[in-house]
């Protein structure tokens, strides 16, 4: 599949400002463009936003790609890496995943994931 050149980050930063009252924070002066995603609630990270260089992902290349961290439940996970939509979560333990966002992923799959991801960090 051919890769679009412009990133997903600015859709899914308005899709969560509009579905969940999500304002991203930006935690890290080392890394200003990463954006953490959080829930209003409780507090807890449902997904974060980074630039990354593909070749840490495991793939080809040495350019940065935008990627989304969000959870998923273990079974959800594993069968999304079957399908090459979710890769191992960068930097993150457990059962999270990292979803391209350079236009591998369809946009209304990514939304899907996000709003898994809120649902599972919920109370």
């Amino acid at each position: 599949m051919a890769m679009a050149t412009k990133s997903l980050r600015e859709q899914i930063l308005q899709y969560a400002t509009r579905k969940y009252s999500t304002a991203p924070e930006y935690l890290w002066a080392r890394y200003p463009t990463y954006a953490v995603l959080r829930r209003n609630d409780n507090r807890k990270w449902y997904g974060v936003i980074m630039n990354v260089p593909r070749m840490r992902l495991g793939l080809d290349g040495n350019e940065n790609v935008d990627i989304l961290n969000i959870k998923c439940d273990a079974d959800f996970y594993d069968f999304l890496r079957g399908e090459n939509i979710i890769l191992r979560g960068y930097h993150m333990g457990g059962t999270w995943g990292s979803v391209l966002l350079d236009g591998t992923v369809k946009i209304n799959q990514i939304y899907a994931l996000l709003d898994n991801s809120y649902k599972l960090v919920g109370k």
